[in-house]
């Protein structure tokens, strides 16, 4: 089955096209020669996936899905949760935004945390949310050089290294895009 996934984000792409591979035609944005960001100004992350994934299917008719993910702390009453990416300002800068976290977080005794991931499918017009979390603490310090996002601040439970420490395929076992898109799988499976 042909899948577009409504995204500009290529980090995304790659994760998911490793766990789809051989079972979906894959198609982004990019592949769709679409460059323009979609719009995400809703106040949940289930209605900006929504957002995007009616967008998509609106303009190219194609079945598709889209996601929206966020980090929420405990300590910071949910935050940054739906504006993760532009937690520090509208530069949606990495570094700016696990700065932020921090300094928030410094010297506060509580550090846990999840990230969760909310993705929309649209088939033949059918709407379907599902959701993966993965929760975990926030470090004190950012550690690790892969992955992006606020992966160097993330330490999941359970384990001894942060996301922006493990190789892709341990993260994509066990993160929350992970358990959304295995949710996704499945879906696409009882077709």
């Amino acid at each position: 089955m042909k899948l577009i996934f409504a995204t500009q984000n290529q980090n995304k792409v790659l994760e998911i096209q490793t766990k789809l591979a051989g079972i979906h035609q894959l198609h982004s944005l990019k592949d769709l020669n679409y460059d323009q960001e979609l719009r995400e100004d809703q106040e949940t992350l289930e209605g900006n996936a929504l957002q995007k994934a009616r967008f998509v299917y609106n303009e190219f008719g194609e079945n598709c899905f889209a996601d929206d993910s966020g980090l929420e702390i405990h300590a910071l009453k949910g935050e940054p949760g739906v504006h993760s990416a532009h937690y520090a300002g509208a530069q949606r800068s990495f570094e700016d935004n696990m700065n932020l976290v921090l300094q928030k977080m410094n010297g506060v005794q509580n550090r846990s945390a999840q990230f969760r991931t909310v993705i929309a499918l649209i088939l033949q017009g059918k709407e379907i949310l599902l959701e993966g979390k993965c929760e975990g603490i926030i470090t004190d310090t950012k550690i690790g050089s892969r992955g992006f996002g606020y992966d160097p601040i993330f330490l999941p439970n359970g384990y001894n290294q942060t996301f922006a420490e493990m190789n892709l395929e341990l993260k994509n076992k066990i993160s929350h895009r992970a358990m959304a898109v295995n949710k996704l799988i499945s879906s696409l499976g009882k077709l």
